[in-house]
């Protein structure tokens, strides 16, 4: 399979290191996630997967679990998914299942993708220094390529206007970003500048209204399955349609009504009272 996976040297200290059954299907599970967006046809349905997710079922994972082992180390296909369902509340990856397949996600996918050029570096320091050198150079330059998109993202946002703080585009990133602190702190402070401009993007391209882009927002952080996928605007804005509709789904407390002289949609709980008022627009993302 095409992609690699790094292991932190401290994985040995956790309990799951000790448990070689256990062990070896979290490795199967890390090895099998896609490294990159894609498609998948399951069937007559196309699975669109993210990066650290892939595509499974009981007897699917018991074949690879089974593939080489001898006969008395084979395990049937319920007590596999067993000890899958124990790395679910272990808080490893999540499962979210339909009647045909399921799709698991590796928690914190980008920690197993991180490249540390410090362990390649110290690794050639007991070479001469010529091998050594051209080493470094090859992870500089492996670092820059990685990088591309990400500077000349910066560049384009250079030469275009700043966004103030108090800008509805600046106070939705900021509203992002709160919310995902409120569930992990292993998150570090983004570019606010170039999150602005997404949801820039989310609402005067997409012509996404801010309250329903706030709702959102609430819903997709408290979500366990999407909060760890939608970790920046870029993500929320590419599934927002998809986020909408498995938010009414599940809830089934998102009414749209159509209001008159172009006003603003309501959407009311099945109380009835406000989630969001027309009113209160311009402060929709003032919480930091």
């Amino acid at each position: 399979m095409d992609g690699w996976i790094c292991i932190h040297r401290k994985i040995r200290k956790n309990s799951i290191f000790n448990d070689m059954e256990l062990l070896r299907l979290w490795l199967i599970c890390l090895t099998e996630a896609s490294h990159t967006e894609r498609n998948q046809m399951i069937g007559k349905q196309i699975v669109q997967l993210q990066p650290g997710q892939f595509v499974t079922g009981r007897f699917d994972l018991h074949d690879m679990y089974n593939a080489g082992l001898k006969c008395d180390q084979k395990k049937s296909a319920k007590t596999i998914w067993r000890w899958l369902e124990t790395l679910q509340r272990g808080d490893f990856l999540t499962i979210q299942s339909t009647t045909k397949f399921s799709v698991v996600t590796i928690c914190n996918w980008d920690l197993y993708q991180e490249h540390k050029s410090d362990n390649d570096q110290q690794i050639t320091n007991k070479r001469p220094s010529n091998d050594q050198q051209v080493t470094i150079n090859k992870n500089v330059n492996h670092y820059n390529n990685d990088n591309n998109d990400n500077n000349e993202e910066k560049k384009r946002l250079s030469e275009r206007k700043r966004y103030a703080e108090d800008s509805t585009s600046y106070r939705m990133a900021a509203f992002l970003f709160s919310k995902i602190k409120e569930w992990t702190s292993s998150v570090k402070q983004p570019d606010f500048q170039l999150w602005a401009d997404d949801f820039r993007k989310i609402v005067e391209i997409d012509k996404r209204e801010t309250e329903l882009v706030k709702i959102v927002i609430e819903w997709v952080t408290e979500d366990t399955f999407w909060r760890k996928n939608i970790l920046c605007p870029s993500k929320l804005r590419k599934q927002f349609d998809r986020l909408v509709i498995e938010m009414e789904s599940k809830a089934g407390k998102l009414k749209k009504t159509q209001s008159c002289g172009g006003e603003m949609n309501e959407r009311r709980s099945d109380n009835g009272s406000d989630i969001v008022g027309s009113e209160q627009n311009y402060d929709l993302f003032v919480r930091r």
